[in-house]
């Protein structure tokens, strides 16, 4: 499954609206939280979510 860059920003911005303690600047941790929190069935778009999300809290 293809996801276009929008809708890996798009999920990615909505679980730190609403979850914005969960998530670290650890990618192995925001990896396993991205996991819980969505029904993803592809590992590689979970991956490339947490990434976002980890990048987005380093430049924090």
């Amino acid at each position: 499954m293809t996801a276009d860059p929008e809708d890996i920003i798009s999920v990615g911005d909505r679980l730190l609206s609403q979850h914005p303690d969960s998530f670290s600047t650890k990618f192995s941790k925001n990896k396993t939280v991205v996991k819980k929190m969505t029904n993803l069935g592809s590992i590689r778009l979970r991956n490339r979510i947490a990434g976002y999300i980890t990048r987005k809290q380093v430049g924090n």
